[in-house]
């Protein structure tokens, strides 16, 4: 595989992971989510703020980011190489993927400060592996029934989204990746972490002062 493919996809991937749509989408109300609530340019923050039906747009907008990435960047590099072997098309979306959560998460548009990348994380998973998905998906459902808190749910799902790639029998590889990028959601959730053990974390419902 070219290295000028790899890194076209690497950059593509980052470009459209990048776009900051909850950022985009509460300027569009007049606000500037990196002021108020929880100061996150993600979905949570925006619902919080500015409501559900915001919220649930940016959420769908994020996901789609990382599925976009997946699906379709490493079909079009493909197209370049004459049609790359079935290990190497894994590891194209693998960097697609990945580069479109970190484009996510460090956006050049906002000073490389961004979302915490679970849905963008999603939209990935549900592309690459649908049956991991669903089981983080569920165990998600789960955490956040009994707690009603959203970080929690989704560091639940980051510890168990690598599990979930194992349970499916991915390659090694794609464990590997998913253990990091698990750790990545964890890491960027370390706010979340403070205020859980203090349990000043909010549940849905209560608003951000």
């Amino acid at each position: 595989m070219p290295i000028w493919v790899l890194a076209l996809v690497a950059l593509a991937g980052y470009l459209l992971g990048s776009i900051p749509t909850g950022y985009l989408a509460a300027r569009a109300r007049g606000v500037d989510i990196r002021s108020v609530g929880s100061g996150n340019i993600g979905a949570t923050n925006v619902m919080r703020v500015l409501g559900k039906p915001l919220g649930i747009l940016v959420l769908l907008a994020d996901a789609l980011k990382g599925g976009l990435a997946t699906g379709l960047l490493p079909p079009l590099a493909a197209q370049w190489t004459g049609g790359p072997s079935a290990s190497a098309s894994e590891w194209l979306q693998i960097l697609a993927g990945v580069s479109a959560i970190l484009g996510h998460n460090y956006t050049c548009w906002l000073g490389f400060k961004g979302g915490k990348g679970v849905a963008t994380t999603a939209g990935v998973l549900l592309v690459l592996m649908p049956k991991a998905f669903t089981l983080c998906l569920a165990v998600w459902l789960l955490v956040f029934a009994l707690g009603r808190i959203v970080s929690l749910a989704s560091i639940a799902a980051a510890v168990a989204l690598p599990i979930a790639l194992w349970t499916f029998d991915s390659s090694v590889p794609l464990i590997a990746v998913g253990a990091a990028l698990g750790g990545l959601a964890i890491y960027r959730h370390r706010s979340n972490i403070q205020r859980l053990l203090a349990g000043t974390e909010p549940r849905v419902g209560r608003k951000t002062s």
